[in-house]
């Protein structure tokens, strides 16, 4: 049987830690146990799923996790949350044998004990997107999942090219996987509450459009056409690629209008961009 965390055990279990909730470190604590066990149940956890939470906090999604997942890994970079969450969680929980913390920094991890199949986080604001990234891309064996992340982050993920969302998250993203909406999020679930509103943000892994090479030169192509957003590719991507006659020379190979914008275009577009630079042998 596990219990989830209440409002009240959670503003205590701060004080007992002495834990001011960061705004560096994105720390708003999620306090409605229901919302938590919305999460889990949107992300399609199963028993048979190995649960990647990063940012555990003081556990409350993590409880939920172990409610339903095989077992839960944590990655938690405030070493006083990550000592006390197993101690939260042995005495919530008859499945704390099943839960593995980390305490180190999220983005600079390259390796778990075991291949998490889901990923499910409350990410902090100032890093979501380069957290989520990071993970993709990182662990293939993570299948599916579901971030909270500022409501504005979440647009960005999931937008459609020509719209005022649409860009390099939204394109960098779509490399690993295919993003969608998966609910709005009151502030009032948080504590303290953040002066932004969130959103959830669901996600289910795709093959990826080509090779790793060609990911690299492509990504470079998105960050040079949204660097000048509302140029023309012609225009946009003659600083990166050395002038505007290797521009219309790449793009006539790719097979895409040079009077587009970067906007306009997905990201098997930009592969065709990439697998141009390459065959025309141009380096960077």
């Amino acid at each position: 049987m596990t219990t989830l965390l209440g409002a009240t055990e959670i503003r205590a279990l701060a004080a007992q830690l002495d834990v001011r909730p960061a705004k560096s470190l994105g720390q708003n604590f999620v306090i409605d146990a229901n919302v938590c066990r919305k999460i889990v149940r949107l992300a399609g956890v199963s028993p048979a799923d190995i649960a990647l939470e990063i940012g555990p906090g003081l556990g409350s999604l993590t409880l939920a996790l172990l409610e339903v997942a095989e077992e839960v890994i944590a990655v938690e970079i405030d070493t006083r949350l990550a000592t006390q969450l197993p101690l939260t969680v042995a005495s919530h929980s008859e499945k704390g044998a099943n839960l593995t913390v980390i305490n180190e920094d999220a983005l600079r991890l390259s390796a778990l004990p075991k291949s998490p199949t889901i990923l499910v986080a409350n990410l902090p604001y100032n890093i979501s997107v380069p957290v989520l990234l990071h993970y993709l891309e990182t662990f293939s064996s993570i299948r599916a999942g579901i971030v909270m992340v500022q409501a504005e982050v979440a647009d960005r993920l999931v937008a459609k090219p020509g719209t005022k969302d649409y860009g390099i998250p939204s394109l960098k993203a779509a490399w690993w996987a295919q993003m969608s909406h998966a609910g709005v999020v009151s502030r009032s679930v948080f504590w303290p509450a953040p002066n932004v509103d969130s959103k959830l943000a669901s996600f289910v892994r795709r093959q990826e459009p080509d090779t790793e090479e060609i990911r690299l030169i492509a990504f470079a192509a998105i960050d040079a056409a949204f660097s000048q957003r509302r140029k023309m590719l012609r225009s946009a991507l003659s600083t990166w690629l050395g002038g505007s006659i290797t521009v219309e020379s790449v793009l006539n190979k790719a097979g895409i209008d040079p009077t587009l914008r970067g906007e306009t275009l997905v990201i098997e577009h930009y592969c065709s961009i990439a697998r141009a630079v390459k065959e025309m042998g141009i380096g960077f």
